[in-house]
């Protein structure tokens, strides 16, 4: 298997087969993110990536259950690019239950209804789709380089061509000021986003990028754990998805909540109120250098 620089996937996918079909981000220019800095983007060569699938198919007979499609963007591959990369998986690899990628906003858009219902029908299963913000303002600041609008437009395309869909939203990333408009508008356009998956992270703070720099400067100051939790609460307060699987238990977050919407909104609000009180436990970190 070829690897290049470090490489990312979603909590969900630790058991999954990395495949790197791109390398780093089309974008690269997120405030907060530091995940692909050591790369430039790159679209691997696709006889190097049929030369990864034959040899992970031949090393691991029949024990291939998922595949994700790495770096950050896979999705912006020509369709003919992955057309031929699902065709041999679907073909060479029946064992697996998932294939899924990264999708940028920008090349869910640039992708025609056929082209991605042609994905769908060569086994494309879930798209993983960062909107970080549902707040126009916050959205600009963190320079994502899409509108809200943009963003529900390729959530609801995705969704058209029966493409499953994983969203993730970050707490605390407005900081301690203007964290009630981030929280309602995330919610609100979740709500129109209708995903299958929600992924509420917790802002961390890294080296090197913008948001340390803002962070250094004391124009953005970090929430501490009992804000962040009640800025979940009214999160979860404005939601509307009915049937999206909703998780905060990546390692970023302080507080574990898991359920199904809207059905256990109830319960992780509750949650939320317990922890306020000082009645749930929380996780503790070593804070992060900046």
């Amino acid at each position: 298997m070829h690897y290049s620089g470090s490489v990312y996937r979603p909590p969900s996918e630790a058991h999954s087969l990395i495949v790197q079909v791109t390398l780093g981000c089309s974008h690269n220019k997120c405030a907060f993110c530091n995940m692909y800095k050591d790369k430039t983007f790159q679209i691997v060569p696709i006889d190097q990536v049929m030369e990864d699938l034959a040899w992970a198919h031949n090393a691991w007979p029949g024990q291939i259950k998922r595949v994700f499609l790495a770096d950050g963007d896979a999705l912006i591959l020509p369709t003919e690019h992955l057309l031929r990369i699902l065709d041999y998986i679907r073909e060479n690899i029946p064992e697996c239950e998932r294939v899924a990628v990264y999708a940028s906003p920008k090349s869910i858009l640039k992708k025609t209804p056929e082209d991605l219902r042609a994905l769908r029908q060569a086994g494309l299963d879930l798209a993983y789709l960062g909107l970080e913000t549902g707040n126009e303002a916050l959205l600009k600041k963190i320079n994502k380089g899409v509108t809200v609008a943009q963003q529900i437009e390729a959530a609801q395309k995705i969704k058209a061509a029966g493409i499953g869909l994983s969203v993730t939203a970050i707490n605390g990333l407005s900081g301690t000021v203007g964290w009630e408009e981030h929280a309602v508008d995330t919610a609100h356009a979740l709500n129109q986003m209708r995903p299958d998956y929600i992924a509420l992270l917790t802002l961390r703070i890294y080296t090197g990028t913008p948001m340390a720099q803002w962070i250094e400067e004391g124009s953005l100051t970090m929430p501490k754990p009992m804000e962040l939790i009640r800025e979940t609460r009214l999160l979860l307060t404005e939601i509307d998805c009915p049937g999206a699987v909703f998780r905060s238990n990546h390692a970023s977050n302080y507080l574990v909540l898991a359920g199904t919407l809207n059905e256990d909104r109830e319960r992780l609000i509750r949650k939320c109120d317990d922890a306020l009180h000082g009645d749930a436990p929380l996780r503790r970190f070593v804070e992060l250098g900046h």
